[in-house]
């Protein structure tokens, strides 16, 4: 197969699932891919786009989580294996105290594949499509804006029993900004200097051999935040546009620099 003959729609998704594995090859001739180690700015992937817009100036479409961290940042370095239910986890994993691990007292789980002392990375994805937010990153074009521009913010939670940690309905909760765009009520800050580089969507089925078509800004923090395991439950249970009830897998780092952008 020539492989720098495959050219991809936007939401082509459906040749990438099928396409064979090349367990020694790399998906050459698709743009720059992501997870990455965000401490690393090396990357020789020739393709090149415009920058999305900031995500005050684009509609928030999507909100979702992955289990375990699938950036490496320096505060989320630890390696939790291989596979969709690896990546990484908190440097404080190790720290925890047994109230932190603790089962909330409802013990009740309405938002699924979490618990105490887990690590989950947060994705807000923004486009430039006149769009409200729904499930799923198909919520994020229509008919009239098959081809957005796309933006992802993301931060990653250790998960604790405290209600003194963040709560997650604080960022999670949709508004409309001043100029008639979906935003979140907040995003993450204290968390350290965002890393912005160019990328592509994420997830467990895509892989070094299986790359995403989409076109992606990226937007990383680069610490972790506590987060009250109990504020997700209250956000699954209370029901979400974004239909989101369980954490989904990931996808393993990318660390081939023929698929990584620079970072300046």
């Amino acid at each position: 197969m020539n492989r720098h003959a495959l050219a991809l729609s936007l939401f082509a998704t459906t040749f990438c699932a099928a396409a064979p594995s090349y367990a020694e090859d790399l998906c050459l001739g698709f743009g720059p891919q992501t997870p990455r180690d965000i401490g690393m700015h090396i990357g020789s992937n020739p393709r090149s786009f415009s920058p999305a817009p900031g995500p005050e100036a684009m509609n928030l479409c999507n909100l979702h989580t992955h289990t375990n961290a699938e950036h490496k940042g320096p505060g989320f370095s630890l390696s939790a294996g291989d596979g969709e239910n690896g990546g990484f986890q908190c440097n404080e994993t190790a720290t925890l105290s047994p109230s932190d691990l603790a089962e909330p007292e409802t013990g009740h789980t309405s938002f699924h594949g979490v618990k105490p002392g887990d690590t989950i990375e947060v994705h807000w994805v923004y486009t430039s499509c006149d769009v409200s937010p729904g499930p799923g990153l198909g919520s994020c074009s229509s008919a009239a804006c098959a081809n957005p521009q796309l933006r992802v913010e993301s931060q990653v939670f250790l998960v604790v029993n405290d209600p003194g940690a963040l709560d997650f309905g604080d960022y999670a909760k949709v508004t409309v900004g001043a100029n008639g765009r979906f935003q979140p009520a907040a995003l993450p800050s204290d968390t350290g200097t965002p890393v912005l580089f160019a990328g592509s969507t994420t997830g467990p089925s895509y892989t070094e051999a299986i790359c995403s078509p989409m076109q992606v800004t990226w937007n990383v923090r680069p610490t972790c935040a506590r987060l009250d395991i109990s504020s997700l439950n209250r956000w699954a249970a209370e029901g979400n546009v974004f239909e989101e009830e369980h954490s989904h897998g990931v996808r393993q780092l990318v660390t081939a620099p023929e698929l990584l952008s620079p970072i300046n």
